[in-house]
């Protein structure tokens, strides 16, 4: 099979299309025929080094049909979705014609969507919708910050929190993109210097959840944008890596505000989050629809996956990028 591989740590351009011998699925996995696959900040960090040793193809989703299944559960052909699992962090991932993954990490999709536009949704809206509903159980009429809300799953928990009925702020640290936010329900748009707590305070508007992307560099001041009794949780990293400095709880942390953190990458599929939580089908639905504009920013081929990862890390295509392999 053909397969994009890192032959090294660093930049784009060390992803390489190679051949590989076919995988065989074992007992729990399946083998799937990949049509499409999304792109994903975490892909960037396992190709530069980031995130230590990983395995050697990246890719964290995709969009197939079933090729074998040893369990006799699912059937050759049947249109699937897979995310995470171990892919592309502990085992081969889903930049290749062929991926073996835990069969807990793959959902059977009714869906008219095409390739491209299927392999846009399952990673980013399963992650935003455990990330809202789950940890910071949002309610409808709620008032929610998306912090780094033009990142694919920023635009993701944006649309399914105003399709919740929940009302919405967005951030973004650059002006040119709050009509995007708009037009996709943001009620409002704060442009993100590091420091919103004083914006949204100053306006009488306090929030009564958020959903963070930035990270650590921002978490003193997402803690401080919620009202006495909210939820913050953490998702993302946008802003670095970097730990939070002598974090101290008394301090830090107001009472009676929860904080939690939310990796996907470590947890979906799992028992304690099993991907059948997630209303797949649904939300398909609605983005067939058009009820959730989650089409694909940008559409890539195969042999362009460089170009692609240089776009991601970019930040131009303001949305998804997916990858099509045949």
């Amino acid at each position: 099979m053909k397969a994009i591989v890192i032959s090294a740590y660093g930049a784009p351009e060390v992803l390489r299309i190679t051949d590989l011998p076919d995988p065989v699925p074992t007992h729990g996995e399946v083998l799937i025929r990949v049509k499409a696959f999304g792109l994903n900040h975490a892909e960037a960090y396992m190709r530069s080094g980031a995130w230590g040793d990983v395995a050697s193809v990246p890719g964290i989703e995709c969009a197939g049909v079933i090729e074998a299944d040893p369990s006799g559960q699912l059937a050759p052909g049947a249109r699937v979705v897979a995310i995470l699992g171990g892919m592309g962090r502990t085992r081969n991932g889903s930049y290749a014609e062929l991926v073996t993954v835990p069969a807990t990490n793959v959902a059977v999709v009714n869906s008219p969507l095409g390739w491209a536009e299927l392999a846009a949704v399952p990673e980013v809206y399963a992650t935003a919708w455990l990330g809202l509903f789950g940890n910071l159980g949002l309610r409808p009429g709620e008032r929610v910050l998306v912090r780094g809300a033009t990142s694919s799953l920023g635009q993701a928990a944006l649309n399914l929190a105003v399709d919740h009925g929940a009302r919405v702020l967005a951030s973004t640290r650059n002006p040119a993109h709050a009509p995007l936010l708009k037009a996709l329900g943001a009620e409002d748009v704060l442009i993100d210097g590091g420091q919103l707590a004083a914006q949204v305070n100053g306006g009488g508007s306090a929030v009564d959840a958020v959903f963070d992307l930035v990270g650590n560099n921002v978490l003193r001041d997402s803690l401080a944008v919620v009202r006495p009794r909210g939820r913050v949780c953490q998702l993302g990293f946008l802003g670095g890596f970097e730990p939070v400095r002598d974090f101290d709880p008394i301090a830090d942390l107001p009472t009676g505000v929860q904080l939690s953190f939310f990796g996907s990458a470590f947890v979906v599929g799992s028992p304690e989050f099993p991907l059948s939580d997630v209303p797949l089908d649904a939300i398909l639905d609605k983005v067939a629809s058009g009820a959730l504009p989650a089409g694909p920013a940008r559409t890539f081929r195969f042999d362009e996956i460089v170009e692609a990862h240089r776009a991601m890390e970019a930040g131009t295509a303001l949305g998804k990028m997916v990858v099509r392999v045949d």
